[in-house]
């Protein structure tokens, strides 16, 4: 048991003797409800966390009481919400260990904190030929926001390599270093990997060539204590939507100096001294970098997540996560076919996974699990340079908090180990791969996209009524349509003929017909059997179609119409989207005489 000694934040180091995961998941209403009539099992941690009831009633309580605008009100509610948002602001900065309470500017995230030193610091003192290091397992947004600010002022890129464990090469990054290293930005952990990274060791080594340090420590404030005075990093940032706090807040934390130097993000109200056509001075830390109408609500609910977590404890829950960890890396590494992506040495509560034999999509594996009532995150996670080194197109992840259980895990790698056995019966009942067939461009299924919408419709109608509701629509695309879907030989799969923004690997090729000039046909593929589906939806309805009546018909009514909300997500829409966007464009070329390639 701990003495309770006060840690270096000032808080206790072991706050209960005892961690009770049952009494944990007590204080998570959503925890207990259910997903397709099955018990909710929520291992999507690494996107965002669920809410403990003192987080959920002190948002409640500050709309109900406190809700004022805050810093100019001479009214008692305004000055009562001024307290709680600034109080929010001294919890915040305690978590982490900052000096001083005004070093901590609150964000939407760790998004628009990134954004906000790369659109002021490193603008304001990069200059052509410096560079800015990244690693190779990061997230897109401590990527992007450091090329917009490379391409403004003529810096350059440089990249952290890694290992096929996921691993950071820090020899490599050592080599890397020089007198125009200005700026590096690392993760404290890889929401795709797992990895924790050696940040005191890449921090130590930045500064002995005097470049500046940013950490986004999204991925690991929930976990482990936080300490930015030893770790000795120049910026800190994350967010309050993984910390059991609500979205739309997070923090940045830098070194007084440093902000001091730092033009400005927005112009606004609150972040001025004083205003006039001529002139205008800036207020000084923090209001200056919190331009307009803060998100009060969402820093005091902050506030109240890290109540919660020291109030359970970090001594207490570590070992329960780490625990689920080598359980979940345990079960899975026995499932036939399943490998894991991320195999460091040193891992937080994230396992990524894919299954090659028989060889499922991450998307489909999504799916499956989420009719088990199973939530885990499915994709490149925001991290596509990591599968682009890894050759492989995404990964399913399950990644745990202090209230998931090892029973939880049982759940998913039993549903696991039914889908493969599915799957390869599934696929041995299918015969030999139809990539050797011959190409076949699927004639007009009726005489008009309408009429075909309509045959379309009643199919899905009927086959839910014989086998329950929205979910056999699903299995209707995955396990009968896509069965029907038109071979595309892996040779036309060329990345000119790929739909962007789809949660599978996706291609699509569409030409006018042979000997019909005003109709279009397409053929497609897919690495996903319910995508698969959809483009044999797609297929039937404009395969072989006049392209006047292509661009005629009302595709949102006939989505409407099959109920295609409770069938796929709006995020696997985007892709859908995509690909009628291809074939409309194709359509419109033809009506104007264009000719359409087929490479």
């Amino acid at each position: 048991m701990s003495s309770g000694r006060p840690s270096s934040n000032g808080y206790p180091a072991n706050a209960h003797p005892v961690f009770d995961v049952d009494k944990v998941r007590a204080d998570f209403p959503i925890l207990h409800t259910l997903a397709h009539g099955k018990p909710l099992v929520y291992l999507d941690n690494a996107a965002t966390t669920q809410k403990p009831r003192a987080v959920i009633d002190r948002l409640v309580r500050y709309y109900e009481t406190e809700n004022a605008n805050i810093h100019r009100g001479v009214y008692e509610l305004s000055q009562k919400a001024t307290s709680a948002y600034e109080s929010a602001r001294n919890k915040v900065a305690r978590f982490i260990n900052a000096r001083e309470d005004h070093e901590l500017i609150f964000t939407r995230g760790t998004t628009e904190a990134i954004n906000l030193v790369a659109s002021t610091f490193a603008r304001a003192n990069l200059k052509p030929g410096d560079e800015i290091i990244v690693s190779a397992i990061e997230h897109h947004s401590n990527i992007v926001p450091w090329q917009i600010a490379a391409e403004a002022t003529g810096a350059k890129i440089r990249v952290i390599p890694m290992n096929d464990a996921g691993e950071l090469q820090l020899d490599e990054y050592a080599k890397l270093l020089g007198s125009r290293t200005k700026i590096v930005a690392v993760n404290h952990v890889s929401n795709a990997l797992g990895t924790i990274n050696d940040v005191p060791r890449i921090i130590d080594l930045a500064h002995g060539v005097g470049a500046k340090v940013l950490i986004d420590g999204a991925q690991w404030v929930a976990h482990h204590p936080t300490d930015v005075q030893a770790l000795g990093c120049d910026f800190y940032c994350f967010s309050g939507h993984k910390l059991y706090g609500p979205t739309g807040i997070g923090a940045l934390w830098g070194k007084r100096e440093l902000l001091e130097q730092m033009p400005p993000f927005q112009g606004g109200g609150d972040m001025i001294e004083s205003v006039t056509f001529e002139k205008t001075t800036y207020a000084g830390l923090p209001n200056k970098f919190e331009a307009g109408t803060p998100d009060i609500s969402g820093a005091i609910g902050l506030g109240a997540a890290i109540d919660y977590v020291l109030s359970v404890g970090f001594a207490n829950f570590i070992p329960h996560e780490d625990a689920l960890l080598a359980h979940a890396t345990k079960k899975l590494s026995a499932i036939p076919g399943l490998r894991i992506i991320g195999t460091a040495a040193k891992k937080a509560g994230v396992v990524s996974f894919i299954i090659e034999d028989p060889k499922i999509s991450s998307l489909d594996i999504g799916m499956r699990l989420d009719q088990q009532g199973i939530a885990v995150r499915t994709g490149h996670h925001c991290c596509q340079p990591i599968m682009d080194r890894l050759a492989i197109s995404s990964t399913t992840r399950a990644s745990f908090a202090m209230y998931n259980t090892i029973g939880e895990i049982d759940a998913l790698a039993g549903a696991l180990g039914q889908i493969v056995e599915k799957e390869r019966a599934k696929q041995a009942n299918a015969g030999p791969p139809r990539d050797s067939e011959v190409v076949s461009f699927p004639d007009a299924s009726a005489p008009s996209p309408a009429l075909a919408a309509e045959e379309i419709s009643t199919e899905l109608d009927e086959f839910a009524e014989i086998f329950g509701g929205a979910m056999a629509k699903t299995e209707y695309l995955e396990n009968e349509l896509s069965k029907k879907l038109s071979p595309m030989p892996q040779e036309m799969r060329i990345e000119s003929l790929r739909v962007q923004g789809c949660m599978s690997r996706v291609y699509l090729l569409a030409r006018s017909k042979p000997g019909a000039s005003d109709r279009i046909e397409f053929i497609g593929w897919s690495d996903s059997s319910t995508v698969s589906g959809l483009i044999v939806v797609l297929q039937r309805l404009f395969s072989g179609q006049r392209a006047a009546d292509v661009l005629g018909f009302d595709i949102d009514a006939f989505w409407e119409k099959i109920e295609l909300g409770k069938i796929i997500s709006d995020k696997r829409r985007v892709g859908l989207t995509g690909m009628i966007r291809r074939i409309r464009a194709s359509a419109e070329a033809l009506l104007r005489g264009a000719t359409v390639k087929t490479d």
